[in-house]
């Protein structure tokens, strides 16, 4: 019985150990870690993130690198073609295994591609790369493209997101450039295909005209094809002083696996084209065909040294629907590899930008003078209880949307490079701070506007609705922000890679800001239809065509005047989801960038009460029968339609607006 009891603690100990790192956890806890299944070795790293462990590292292996490479030094290792076991027994019929690698191959293909092996079969690649003479051959060539398309193949790219090594992908691609270059190139032009990765090369000079090179591969496992062009302009072989020789490599799948290892917001749209060209080349045209035709292109090359996408050495030459043709710098030192990139955020576009810039500064501009306005009239369009909350809630709207402008503009100048971390988390928490203090003033004035036209004899006093206004207007944005931020950026989730803005791919921290507004622009839109119904409701005894065209106007009148101020405008940018045409981001833009100035013209410029009261200020010789009016206010209880500041006391029929 006893040898069961230990038993049953073994069990009981080995099912604790493996299942610490399953279910949920801690946020603020550390890594938790598990060694590798039989017959790996090494370790698996899991984190935290959303309150359940998930795996964020392995080191799990199978590979012995040292093992493989030292089989492949030794002068008198020899493989027999007819036999499945490799010998050092010099047999005749044999041939030395470092012409092509085949005492090696069959170990890399059988290792299961796992994090840990890639991490192993990268650095065999790398010190293979290193090791070898300028004088590879196509048999070389062969055997090396075997081992780099097992780690290359779509159905591995996932398992990169594990690498512990985030520079992998950088070494494999710069290993494979560097052995494809040293390729000797005779009287036939070599051309090695494999799935995911393919080696064409030239000899080229002076006296040869423009060459290309192109390649249509699979990138996904599928019969999808994914094209791409390297062209060498006849005006820059004109000035190779002799011939050499001219290499492209293609490689479909290294884009995504850069995206998961090393990329920075941007995602990878096309194909990795890389080249090995004498350094009197000092330009290359590329053609690219795009994975997402959707959107537009960004064409980069990477930079060697620093180990990222570089958009200095590239120039856009012409962006269709499915094809984009780039000019890039060819440095050998620095950029031997190109691609196009694509933006998740939206379309990048110089039209798009000017729209955005002049629309920020009007906006900024506009929001300035309505204050100045609002502080003028103050005391005048300030007479009764609901006049006075919806100045109160529009003096907030601009105020909050103002500071959210300008640390809008700060934020841009904080994300330069080098980036300031703190500085960036510090301006993304206040920008989306006043931007959800801009909606939810918005949420107040739609329930002040439901107050006036709905519960005609339930008085409030101004101080509760004052309370109640401002619990709303900063209470609530205060708490989402401080949450977001409390909850992301101890696991460096708060911030996005490419901006100073809420983080959208690791930890979804930008629906702390899009839910908010989503809801609050559904609540306002139902107080859109309430005001509709309220205004249609007051001419329904009268049929005159007369009458029912006032009541449109009317109608009309209120839907422009509280769209603008209520945020609906900002729903607008749902469409987007769905369509990333740069027709309908300028019109998002539009409507959000120029807020600002529709605050101006509809809440403050066309409102009856202000303008009389500006008018008092500007000429206070002339009378004005703005005390009267303010009396008749106080006697008529209902909002009228084209101003939500009206007093209480008896119900009266509502007079129309003057035009």
């Amino acid at each position: 019985m006893a040898h069961l009891y230990i038993i049953d603690v073994f069990h009981e100990a080995y099912a604790e150990h493996y299942e610490k790192c399953v279910g949920s956890c801690h946020v603020s806890g550390k890594d938790c870690t598990e060694p590798c299944d039989h017959p790996f070795r090494g370790k698996m790293t899991f984190g935290c993130p959303g309150g359940r462990w998930q795996k964020s590292t392995e080191t799990c292996a199978s590979l012995d690198v040292q093992s493989l490479l030292q089989r492949i030094s030794r002068p008198g290792y020899v493989i027999n073609p007819y036999s499945t076991h490799s010998s050092a027994s010099g047999a005749r019929d044999g041939r030395v295994c470092s012409a092509d690698f085949s005492c090696i191959i069959r170990d890399v293909l059988d290792a299961e591609p796992v994090a840990g092996n890639i991490v192993s079969i990268v650095t065999l690649l790398q010190s293979i790369s290193s090791n070898v003479s300028t004088d590879v051959t196509v048999e070389n060539l062969q055997g090396y493209s075997k081992m780099a398309n097992h780690v290359l193949e779509g159905s591995t790219v996932p398992n990169w997101a594990f690498v512990s090594d985030k520079n992998a992908s950088s070494i494999l691609l710069e290993s494979v450039i560097s052995f494809a270059g040293k390729l000797r190139i005779g009287s036939s032009p070599p051309d090695v295909s494999d799935l995911f990765i393919a080696t064409k090369g030239a000899r080229i000079g002076k006296n040869t005209p423009e060459k290309s090179f192109t390649f249509s591969m699979g990138f996904n496992n599928s019969k999808s094809r994914l094209n791409g062009t390297v062209s060498l302009p006849r005006e820059g072989l004109q000035r190779l002083p002799t011939d050499s020789p001219g290499i492209a490599v293609a490689l479909p799948t290294l884009g995504p696996i850069i995206d998961k290892t090393l990329s920075k917001g941007l995602s990878v749209n096309g194909i990795v084209l890389s080249v090995a060209l004498p350094k009197a080349l000092k330009e290359v045209s590329l053609e690219f065909e795009k994975m997402n035709k959707t959107v537009s292109a960004l064409c980069v090359a990477w930079h060697s040294a620093l180990r990222k996408w570089e958009e200095t050495a590239c120039e856009l030459e012409k962006d269709s629907a499915a094809v984009v043709t780039c000019r890039c710098q060819h440095q050998p030192a620095l950029f031997q590899s190109f691609s196009i990139l694509m933006s998740p955020v939206g379309v990048q576009h110089p039209a798009l930008h000017f729209v955005t810039c002049v629309g920020l500064v009007i906006s900024i501009c506009s929001l300035v003078l309505c204050l100045a306005i609002e502080a003028a009239v103050w005391r005048q369009v300030t007479q009764t209880q609901i006049s006075y909350m919806r100045h109160v809630c529009l003096v907030n709207i601009a105020a909050s949307l103002l500071v959210a402008d300008v640390l809008f503009i700060v934020a841009a100048f904080v994300n330069g490079r080098p980036r300031n971390h703190d500085g960036c988390v510090a301006a993304t928490f206040f920008v989306h701070f006043f931007y959800l203090a801009l909606f939810f003033w918005m949420l107040a004035l739609g329930f002040l506007i439901l107050y006036g036209l709905l519960f005609i004899f339930w008085h409030l006093r101004k101080s509760t609705l004052l309370a109640a206004a401002f619990s709303i207007g900063y209470g609530c944005p205060s708490a989402i922000a401080l949450l977001t931020v409390m909850i992301t950026e101890p696991r460096k989730g708060y911030l996005r890679d490419d901006a100073c803005w809420l983080n959208w791919k690791e930890t979804k921290a930008l629906l702390a800001f899009v839910i908010p507004a989503l809801l609050i622009i559904g609540v306002n839109l139902v107080v859109v239809l309430v005001v509709i119904a309220k205004s249609g409701r007051s001419s329904a005894g009268d049929r005159s065509k007369t009458q029912d065209l006032v009541t449109v106007i009317r109608v009309s009148k209120n839907l422009v005047l509280l769209t603008p101020l209520l945020g609906l405008t900002w729903g607008f940018g749902l469409a987007i989801v769905h369509d990333a045409s740069l027709a309908l981001h300028i019109v998002f833009s539009l409507l959000n960038a120029f807020q600002g100035f529709f605050i101006l013209l509809f809440g403050t410029l066309l409102d009856r009460k202000t303008r009389e009261g500006l008018r008092m200020k500007c000429f206070p010789s002339k009378p004005t029968n703005l005390a009267g009016k303010e009396k008749e206010s106080r006697r008529g209880h209902e909002v009228k339609p084209g101003d939500t500041g009206g007093g209480r006391g008896r119900r009266h029929c509502p007079k129309e607006a003057p035009e």
